[in-house]
């Protein structure tokens, strides 16, 4: 099984090392060439066998975000977006948060598949996370079914999935959850632009 603390790793060898002889569209600007997936086992998906354009598509799985211990959303089910290199990121239905701990953020951002994304602060008496998570108001047409749901940076918050803690995506950049069943390796780190 993956280990989520070097994700990176397939059985002890550094997959930066070993590259794919497939180089990544845009790589030759970046320098860099798609690394060599890790092979999954039974039960678990690579990111290298996700789409690109994303794909959404609903998940049944116990989802949880808690944010200096409490419970800020949670839900027996919620959207996830699934895209090449990345581990998938999760977004929790409006009604699954809890709205007394959320305020509009200042953060808009923009997404070539996805549209306008407007940020949400997160509050829990004197702990303030800014602009922590988001949603689309307005998504473009294969991804209207996630209109307002939000979606969590687990590099800022505690989020589970099935009860099992997530590790953030690397980088900080993007919002993906890595399980143990997802195996990479994940895009966001140092001189992963290019994949």
């Amino acid at each position: 099984m993956a280990d989520l603390a070097a994700p990176w790793r397939d059985d002890g060898i550094d997959v930066h090392e070993r590259r794919a002889s497939v180089r990544t569209p845009g790589a030759e600007r970046e320098g860099m060439e798609r690394p060599l997936p890790v092979v999954p086992e039974p039960g678990q998906e690579s990111v290298w066998d996700y789409p690109r354009p994303p794909r959404l598509e609903w998940s049944d799985r116990h989802l949880r975000v808690e944010s200096a211990g409490v419970v800020v959303a949670e839900s027996l089910g919620g959207y996830r977006v699934l895209e090449t290199s990345h581990p998938p990121t999760y977004y929790l239905a409006p009604d699954a948060c809890d709205e007394s701990r959320f305020s509009v953020g200042d953060g808009r951002s923009f997404c070539e598949w996805k549209g306008v994304a407007r940020y949400w602060t997160v509050t829990v008496d004197d702990h303030v996370v800014e602009d922590a998570c988001w949603c689309y108001p307005g998504p473009t047409g294969s991804f209207a079914a996630i209109a307002d749901h939000r979606a969590f940076y687990p590099s800022r918050f505690r989020c589970f999935v099935d009860d099992r803690i997530v590790v953030p995506q690397p980088g900080g950049f993007y919002g993906g959850w890595i399980t143990d069943d997802v195996v990479g390796p994940f895009k966001g780190g140092p001189g992963t632009a290019g994949w």
